[in-house]
């Protein structure tokens, strides 16, 4: 596939495109675009030499209608992993559940319960719709986190280095071929110590900026960093971990169950690399943060922009004024 076709189809992927509603909703409530917390994972919430973050996550309509149980296994683990990409660690959970199916209702909470189990975190609360003509489930999240090892997103600099842990060792999902399942049938041991590999980067201070990879897949996700940083970056296609069994179109626009990507000094790159690959994620330096405003892959003499945000928008969002994050 060529460059420029891949950029094209990365660009107009849905898991990027129906982040475009976010600019609209953040302007209600934060004219003036003071507010930090818009664009991280999670909204920081300080208590005394801690943080709490408080976030919150709902499951696409496509997953819940190809797979509740799924859906529900998932609602936990995307909550999970935004107190993780900030480098904290989760208290519990509430949830928001609506369903007046039984079946439905059975699957959902039964992927729930899993994700409890594999991760855990408890559910200490919550709130049912027993009436409504649909199936959907949200869920919020409370964590905490020391202040000083907080990871923004919004704080790429020019020259950091982009290192991606991500955990190859999984499946396609049987029944949403989207998904990169990595966690459901890993020991649960296994999944909570890759999630630490991000408190241990943000405790020994060794980022700049990061976030988990999301629904816009990788380098979508990036490219909220680099919207919100109000920098351009430059990838290596080939540098990126991938499985040998998919082709890049549709690996870098998977949901990677766990994954992580995140800018660092170019003299800290060797021992974030070394943080994620002690536990069990696959890592490598994937480029650098630039100046300017373009998004661009690169593979040999081609080369490609993905976003040109003077131009292109994910979630819309611009760095704060008058942060000094």
């Amino acid at each position: 596939m060529k460059l420029e076709s891949l950029a094209e189809s990365l660009r107009d992927y849905l898991g990027a495109t129906r982040k475009h509603s976010i600019k609209n909703i953040v302007n209600m409530f934060d004219e003036k675009g003071t507010n930090p917390s818009f664009g991280e994972d999670a909204a920081i919430i300080e208590a005394g030499e801690e943080a709490l973050l408080l976030a919150a996550d709902g499951i696409w309509d496509r997953l819940m209608r190809a797979d509740p149980e799924w859906s529900g296994y998932c609602a936990i683990l995307v909550n999970v992993h935004d107190i993780a990409a900030m480098g904290g660690r989760a208290l519990g959970m509430v949830d928001i559940f609506s369903s007046s199916s039984p079946e439905l209702s059975e699957k959902v909470l039964k992927g729930m319960k899993a994700g409890v189990e594999k991760l855990g975190v408890p559910i200490v609360g919550g709130h049912i719709h027993p009436d409504t003509p649909y199936t959907a489930v949200d869920v919020a999240i409370l964590g905490r986190v020391k202040k000083d090892s907080i990871i923004y997103s919004s704080t790429a600099k020019e020259g950091d280095d982009i290192v991606l842990g991500i955990d190859l060792d999984g499946r396609v999902h049987p029944s949403c071929d989207m998904n990169w399942d990595s966690t459901f049938l890993k020991e649960a041991a296994i999944v909570r110590h890759q999630m630490e590999s991000m408190v241990e980067l943000g405790e020994r201070h060794l980022l700049t900026a990061g976030k988990d990879v999301s629904n816009p897949g990788i380098l979508g996700t990036l490219g909220m960093i680099l919207e919100v940083s109000g920098a351009g970056a430059e990838v290596e296609l080939d540098s990126i971990p991938k499985p040998a069994s998919l082709d890049w179109d549709r690996w870098l626009k998977m949901y990677p169950g766990m994954g992580f990507i995140v800018t660092c000094r170019p003299e800290n790159t060797a021992r974030v690399i070394e943080v994620f690959n002690n536990h069990k994620l696959n890592a490598s330096r994937i480029g650098k943060i630039v100046p300017g405003s373009h998004l661009d892959i690169v593979r040999g003499g081609e080369r490609a922009t993905v976003f040109d945000f003077t131009k292109h928008n994910i979630t819309g969002l611009r760095p704060v004024k008058g942060c000094n994050q």
